[in-house]
């Protein structure tokens, strides 16, 4: 018989007061209870000084979007006065058709999205796999090539622009994509990313236990680390997909008005003589778009991975 149903008979000592019967708390339950924190399970509601902060920060934060809407909706006469308007006018699906037409945005989407897609997931794959190499296994050399790729990170893109040109040159790729898509494939930053995540959330322990069974290193990756590094994946790639799709400096050297991608598509609204600002604004509302859908359907997977990363850290 266990000790959670033996009665245990207590007496209270004032007069008149009935025998009563209380069951025995087991040792480890009750050393449980001893050591637990007493606000542990507690929900913390934040205050009305919290929500107003948070509601300031969020006006503030969605107001270039509501701006941009706004001088979308309007004619170039309007966007220019003083003031300038604070409410949507009625040419919204206007402006949205000719920028669409008259920058080609439609295959300028497509090739953003071909882009940043290919560049976002190789960036996740290569990177992970690096970031497991430098934090869980052993080899010479390991904190010299660490600091290596770290040190990429301290070199200005532009000091390689005249090389990686004559590079994409030579190889016959130049106004192709894989141009803007091969000399980005990996990045120092995602490297770094995944190697701190993993040296915190994956265990010596999975690792050895991985190799007693005799799995290799490829094995252990796709059935150890990759189930434990998913969040952190996730916030690179959309990080990465983000990066790659608002790029104008490389994408614009190396490719043309036949081939673009949307941040150089752009640069025909402003090409005439007089700038329509609302045509640019449309433009540029656009190209928003697409990032505003991939936050939405993915972004409670992608802040609970920044949740669960900072837990872990």
């Amino acid at each position: 018989m266990t000790t959670d149903s033996i009665p245990v008979q207590t007496t209270d000592a004032r007069p008149g007061t009935e025998r009563k019967t209380r069951k025995a708390t087991p040792p480890g339950k009750r050393s449980r209870q001893l050591f637990r924190h007493p606000g542990a399970g507690r929900q913390h509601h934040a205050g009305p000084v919290a929500y107003i902060l948070l509601a300031i920060a969020a006006l503030f934060s969605l107001f270039p979007l509501y701006w941009t809407m706004v001088a979308a909706s309007t004619d170039n006469t309007r966007v220019t006065q003083t003031p300038p308007p604070f409410l949507p006018g009625p040419h919204l699906l206007e402006n949205l058709g000719k920028a669409w037409q008259d920058a080609a945005l439609g295959k300028a989407m497509l090739n953003s999205l071909i882009v940043a897609g290919v560049i976002a997931l190789s960036t996740v794959l290569f990177a992970t796999l690096a970031g497991f190499a430098f934090a869980k296994l052993r080899f010479k050399g390991r904190n010299i090539l660490l600091m290596l790729v770290i040190g990429t990170m301290m070199v200005p893109p532009q000091l390689g622009v005249v090389p990686l040109f004559m590079m994409m040159t030579e190889l016959g790729w130049g106004q192709k994509l894989p141009a803007v898509i091969f000399p980005t494939l990996v990045s120092a930053v995602g490297v770094f990313f995944m190697r701190q995540y993993l040296s915190e959330a994956l265990p010596d322990e999975l690792v050895e236990a991985g190799r007693v069974d005799g799995a290799h290193s490829l094995r252990i990756f796709w059935s150890i680390v990759l189930p434990i590094a998913r969040p952190p994946m996730a916030v690179l790639f959309m990080i990465t997909f983000v990066h790659a799709w608002n790029d104008f400096f490389w994408p614009f050297i190396v490719l043309d008005m036949t081939n673009p991608t949307v941040p150089v598509a752009l640069t025909q609204l402003s090409a005439g003589y007089v700038r329509d600002q609302s045509l640019i604004m449309a433009g540029a509302l656009l190209g928003t778009l697409p990032l505003l859908a991939l936050f939405i359907v993915f972004g409670r997977q992608i802040v609970g991975g920044i949740m669960q990363g900072a837990v872990k850290g």
